[in-house]
C-alpha cells in the first residue's frame, strides 16, 4: 500500500465521522441551513423586497418567496451581470456557470465563494465515502480522468464565467494534479471530436484508474480507444477500477459499458448541477444517493402531479413520502430562492434520506393523459435489455398522435442499438409490459384500446452524436433529451433512421 493510498483512507475514515453527524440530525441540520441563509441575505435587495427580515419559518418563506425558475429570477440574475452588488446574495458572485437557456439564449448561474466550496468537497466526498466502504484506495496512485468542458474562463464585469466543469477543473487538490489527465492544453480544445481524439492519444499509453464523465460522452471515448487499440477497455487499463458519472441514468448503458470493457467496474453516481451539488451514491450495496443536507442549500418539494396547479403544496424534509414524484426546488448559498431546478426527485429511503432522480417537471409523455416520466423509460429498457441479447447506445421516446395509417397513436421509441435484438418482437413486448406495469395510465390507454404497443424506430450508429452535433451540443455537459411531449426531437432524429 502506498502512502498516498493509506492517507486517503485515513482522511476518508474522519469525513464520513463528519458525515454521520449530520446525516443522524437530518431536519435539525435543514433547520440550520434554512435560518443561515436568510439570517445571511436579509441585507440584500431580494432579502429586502422579500421580507427576509420577517421570515422566521418555512411558512413565513412560503408566504414571502414564490417559487420561480431561471426566466423568472431573470431580472435579479441581470443586475448580478451587469456588476452590482448585494442582489440575490451579499457582494457579488465570483464566477457564473454560463449554461444553455432554453427560452432566452444563456443562462448564468451565480456561483459563490461558499457554493463552490460546497460543490468540491460534495465531488471529493463522494470518492472518499467510496473508499471508507469498500477499502479500496489503490486507485489514487494511478491517473484519472474527467471528460469536461473547457476550463478556459472569460469574463463578465469583473466576474469570470464559463462551463461548471470548466470551472471545476481549477479546483481539483494539489496532491491530486500529477494523476490528472488531459493535459490542460487538450482540455482546452473547443471541437468535441478533436478533444475526444486527442485524448485518446494521450491516455491510451497510461495508467489509467478513475474515468469520469456523462456516459454517453464517455462511451464515445471507449469506442475510439478500442478501435485505436484494438482491445477492450479493461485489458488496456488493466488497473482501471472506477466509473465516476453524472447527468443521465447509467442503467440503460450498463451493459454496452461493460461490453466495451470487458468486465464489470465499480460505479458512484453523482447529482451536481451548475446550481449546486446535491446529492452523490454513498453506498455500493444499497440503490439511490445520499442527499446532501449541510451544503448550503435548502430543499423545498412538490409532488409533480400537483406542481402546476394554483394550489401545489410546498413540503420540505419531514413531510416527503417514499416513491412520490417530487419536483425539486432550492434556495442557496449562491443566492438562488425557491428556485425550480427543473429536475424532478424520488426517495427512496427517509432514514437515510436517498433520492433517485427521476427526470425534468417538464420532459415527459402527457399526450393522452399518461404522463410517462425518464425514469419509467429508463427502467423499461434496462428490462429489455438484460432479457435479451440487445445492446444500445442511445434512446429517446416520443408521442405519435397522427400515424400515416391512420391507425391508433402509440409511444415511439427512437432507439441507436449497438446490437439489434435477435428477437425484436420480445423486446417491444418487454418494453411496453415494464412501462405498463409502471404506469397504470399508460396501461389503461393500452388496455382500453386508446393506445397501440410502443413501436421503434432504430437510429443508424452515430445517428444521437449527429444529431446533437447538428444541433450544436456534442460534448461536454450536454445531454440527449431522453422524452418529449411532442415531435420536435423525434422528426429531427428520424433524418438518421437506420436502413435495415
Amino acid at each position: 500500500m502506498s502512502l498516498k493510498s493509506f492517507a486517503a483512507k485515513i482522511f476518508a475514515r474522519n469525513v464520513s465521522r463528519k458525515t454521520a453527524k449530520w446525516v443522524n440530525r437530518p431536519l435539525e441540520t435543514q433547520e440550520a441551513v434554512f435560518m443561515e441563509l436568510i439570517s445571511t441575505a436579509r441585507t440584500t435587495l431580494f432579502g429586502k423586497e422579500h421580507n427576509f427580515e420577517e421570515i422566521h419559518s418555512h411558512g413565513d418563506f412560503v408566504k414571502n418567496v414564490p417559487i420561480r425558475d431561471y426566466e423568472e429570477l431573470k431580472e435579479y440574475v441581470e443586475k448580478v451581470v451587469a456588476g452590482q452588488s448585494d442582489i440575490l446574495w451579499p457582494g457579488k458572485p465570483i464566477y457564473f456557470a454560463k449554461t444553455s437557456g432554453t427560452t432566452s439564449g444563456a443562462k448564468y448561474i451565480p456561483i459563490t465563494k461558499k457554493s463552490i466550496k460546497h460543490q468540491v468537497e460534495a465531488s471529493r466526498n463522494a470518492i472518499l465515502s467510496y473508499i471508507n466502504e469498500t477499502g479500496n484506495a489503490d486507485f489514487v496512485d494511478g491517473k484519472m480522468i474527467f471528460l469536461q468542458g473547457s476550463p478556459e474562463l472569460q469574463e463578465k464585469n469583473g466576474i469570470k464565467l464559463g462551463r461548471l466543469s470548466g470551472i471545476s477543473a481549477h479546483y481539483v487538490p494539489s496532491y491530486l494534479q500529477k494523476n490528472r489527465l488531459p493535459s490542460w492544453e487538450t482540455n482546452c480544445i473547443a471541437d468535441w471530436e478533436t478533444k475526444v481524439d486527442t485524448i485518446v492519444d494521450e491516455t491510451i499509453g497510461e495508467n489509467m484508474t478513475v474515468i469520469a464523465g456523462i456516459p454517453s460522452w464517455v462511451q464515445m471515448y471507449f469506442e475510439k480507444l478500442s478501435v485505436k487499440s484494438n482491445k477492450k477497455i479493461g485489458n488496456l487499463f488493466k488497473n482501471f477500477q472506477l466509473f465516476i458519472y453524472g447527468g443521465v441514468n447509467y442503467e440503460p448503458y450498463r451493459d454496452k459499458f461493460e461490453n466495451l470493457i470487458g468486465r464489470k467496474v465499480a460505479s458512484i453516481e453523482l447529482f451536481p448541477a451548475s446550481e449546486g451539488f446535491f446529492a452523490y451514491q454513498d453506498s455500493q450495496t444499497e440503490k439511490g444517493m445520499l442527499l446532501l443536507l449541510n451544503s448550503g442549500i435548502f430543499y423545498e418539494f412538490v409532488k409533480a402531479d400537483t406542481f402546476f396547479d394554483d394550489e401545489r403544496e410546498r413540503l420540505t424534509l419531514k413531510d416527503v413520502e417514499i416513491e412520490v414524484n417530487y419536483v425539486m426546488i432550492i434556495s442557496t448559498n449562491a443566492g438562488l430562492w425557491a428556485y425550480n431546478l427543473g429536475d424532478t426527485v424520488q426517495f427512496i429511503s427517509l432514514n437515510p434520506y436517498k433520492i433517485v432522480v427521476s427526470g425534468r417537471i417538464k420532459h415527459f409523455i402527457s399526450a393522452f393523459g399518461e404522463h410517462v416520466i425518464a425514469k419509467e423509460v429508463e427502467e423499461a429498457m434496462q428490462e429489455a435489455v438484460a432479457a435479451t441479447d440487445a445492446r444500445i447506445n442511445e434512446f429517446t421516446v416520443a408521442p405519435q398522435i397522427s400515424p400515416k395509417d391512420d391507425g391508433l397513436p402509440y409511444h415511439e421509441w427512437l432507439i441507436e442499438f449497438e446490437k439489434l435484438p435477435s428477437d425484436m418482437a420480445k423486446f417491444i413486448q418487454i418494453l411496453d409490459t415494464s412501462l405498463q406495469e409502471q404506469n397504470s395510465y399508460y396501461f389503461d390507454l393500452i388496455d382500453g384500446k386508446i393506445l397501440q404497443t410502443l413501436k421503434i424506430l432504430p437510429i443508424k450508429k452515430g445517428g444521437f452524436q449527429a444529431y446533437m452535433k447538428s444541433i450544436g451540443k456534442l460534448g461536454g455537459q450536454n445531454k440527449v433529451q431522453r422524452l418529449s411531449n411532442d415531435r420536435s426531437v423525434a422528426d429531427a432524429l428520424a433524418v438518421f433512421a437506420a436502413d435495415l
